[in-house]
């Protein structure tokens, strides 16, 4: 009888006690429709061409992003980043360029560049913190070091297309991910002779609001 008491006893408490973990769990998981935030991190960079140096440069890049989460698994992500990226021309492939390049400081220099994606935010298993996501991005470059004096032009074209895929943590407060950025158009503003496109991973943390 006692063991029968306390059986029931047991599972009275039980329930009510899974109930509360359970809904705080969901409560813990919830996203509201709209949030904002910001995010900084790392821009590993490299452009992929003849001309120039195969090694990736660090820089860095800072910006804000709005979430729209339409469903209980797919959103929409628009952010504006500023981001710093850098080029080096390397020493073999450079011939059929070298009045251009000449040697002097646009053969090792920094593009400031304003990055527009719209990313499709796709939720990873039944947790709404882990997110796919994918979309493309518009980039017009703010300051350019390229500026050749013997041809009297920039050398990098001022507006690109790229691809972006990535994974998203977003915590209660804190966000962090890691991304891969595919150019699509070549930036070589010179001549045609050359394929210029960038490459580049980012990582990043922030907070989200």
């Amino acid at each position: 009888m006692k063991r029968l008491f306390f059986l029931l006893f047991t599972c009275m408490i039980s329930i009510p006690v899974a109930s509360f973990a359970q809904k705080k769990s969901l409560e813990m998981d919830h996203e509201n429709f709209f949030r904002i935030g910001v995010k900084a991190g790392l821009n590993i960079n490299k452009v992929k061409g003849k001309s120039f140096s195969d090694a990736f440069s660090y820089n860095y890049q800072l910006g804000g992003f709005l979430q729209f989460n339409l469903t209980n698994r797919i959103g929409i992500q628009p952010e504006i980043s500023f981001v710093q990226s850098s080029a080096e021309v390397t020493d073999d492939g450079t011939v059929i360029y070298d009045d251009i390049f000449g040697g002097g400081s646009q053969a090792k220099a920094k593009l400031s560049s304003l990055e527009i994606p719209l990313l499709l935010n796709v939720n990873i298993g039944n947790s709404k913190r882990v997110k796919f996501q994918i979309g493309p991005a518009f980039n017009t470059v703010l300051q350019e070091k390229f500026r050749n004096l013997y041809l009297q032009q920039d050398i990098y074209k001022k507006t690109e297309w790229s691809a972006i895929t990535g994974i998203w943590f977003q915590l209660p407060f804190i966000n962090a991910g890691a991304r891969y950025k595919l150019g699509l158009t070549n930036v070589n503003g010179i001549d045609n002779r050359e394929d210029w496109k960038n490459q580049a991973f980012q990582l990043f943390v922030g907070f989200t609001f």
